[in-house]
């Protein structure tokens, strides 16, 4: 994987809308380093001939509860303390580009 400097993470950031700092970006940088090294690392497993494992537990969960009806909020007292509504959804501003 290519390594990424501090100027690739503080453009990601601004398309976020938040702002980094040098030192910021720096750590971040350094965090991501890392990380991928940690990945790198994992890559490197050999893992010829183990079986693929679907669910952590080798016997089926029996423990799980079972739905119960309980109280619950209107829709009206669901809305009261949101900032704006349209046609009983809470309205958010677009935070995507």
């Amino acid at each position: 994987m290519e390594k990424k400097d501090k100027e690739f993470y503080q453009k990601l950031a601004r398309q976020l809308m938040f702002e980094l700092s040098d030192k910021e970006a720096e750590e971040v940088k350094d965090e991501f380093t890392y990380l991928l090294e940690q990945l790198e690392l994992l890559n490197q497993v050999d893992t010829e001939g183990v079986e693929e494992m679907i669910t952590p537990f080798e016997e089926e969960t029996s423990y799980i509860r079972e739905d119960e009806i309980g109280e619950y909020l209107s829709q009206e007292e669901a809305l009261k303390n949101v900032g704006r509504v349209k046609q009983g959804m809470v309205l958010v501003p677009k935070v995507v580009k």
